[in-house]
């Protein structure tokens, strides 16, 4: 379970290769690494092998709670994925499983799951009235960074609705939440949303750090870059969290395009 809650906070914080580490440890000693790795995998842009996975394991919970802790994985990835039906049926069997047990955290996952479908609908009214719900549950149990993302669908409605001036302060102020929390890839995506320019870079990379990143260029792994430079992976990943940071990005294929825009390699 620590492993697994390691890999959660890896995962967030955009550090994939060692959020996958994490959740694979954790399958090791036998506990189930998903959610956590199908939304790695969906962050990665593997959509197909996270809706795979997801499906599998929603298919196998039998237990309420079990299945409960998954659907709002689940709700998220088949969006993703384009199966708004199976969506818009986990979120119903969520809201039903919330209703019964009435405890706060269901009623919030419940209300988010509800306003990502009906967003994705294209209702974004309705769609409201459940983001506002879930946003009150979270700021009631105190958790700011499942509130910073039910802001962000926050400010999606609005500016469906055309709204832009509401739908730019939600965007803002989700943003600062993951910027004091570290969770880059959120950060980003809000970027993108609002047309933000890229964080200043935090020093230039050192010399070996261009070679490390002219090498994932070619799609080289950590294990052949290691060995083409005579160092251990553990330096190399060292070298790619370093860059991230410097760059403002959370992936190797982002720290590429970052690169190439600029003339670093």
């Amino acid at each position: 379970m620590a492993l697994q809650q390691r890999g959660e906070l890896h995962r967030v914080r955009g550090e994939f290769a060692q959020a996958e580490e994490a959740y694979r440890e954790a399958a090791r000693w036998g506990h189930e690494p998903h959610p956590g790795l199908a939304l790695l995998w969906l962050a990665r842009g593997q959509v197909q092998d996270a809706a795979g996975a997801i499906r599998g394991v929603v298919e196998e919970a039998r237990a309420r709670h079990d299945r409960a802790r998954m659907l709002p994985a689940y709700v998220e990835i088949m969006l993703a994925a384009g199966d708004g039906g199976a969506a818009r049926r986990a979120a119903a069997e969520l809201a039903e499983v919330a209703a019964d047990l009435g405890t706060p955290l269901l009623q919030a996952m419940s209300a988010g799951t509800t306003g990502m479908v009906v967003l994705g609908e294209g209702d974004p009214r309705a769609a409201l009235e459940a983001l506002h719900r879930e946003c009150a549950c979270w700021r009631a149990l105190e958790v700011p960074y499942d509130n910073a993302r039910a802001r962000v669908l926050v400010g999606l409605a609005c500016r469906a609705l055309g709204d832009e001036q509401t739908a730019e302060l939600e965007l803002a102020a989700a943003r600062q939440v993951f910027r004091q929390l570290g969770a880059t890839p959120d950060r980003e995506r809000v970027d993108a949303l609002v047309g933000a320019t890229p964080p200043s870079v935090a020093g230039d990379p050192t010399a070996r750090e261009l070679e490390v990143l002219a090498l994932v260029a070619e799609g080289m792994t950590n294990r052949r870059i290691a060995a083409q430079l005579c160092i251990s992976e553990q330096t190399v990943r060292r070298h790619l969290q370093n860059l991230f940071h410097k760059l403002g990005v959370s992936s190797r294929a982002a720290a590429t395009a970052y690169a190439l825009r600029h003339d670093l390699i």
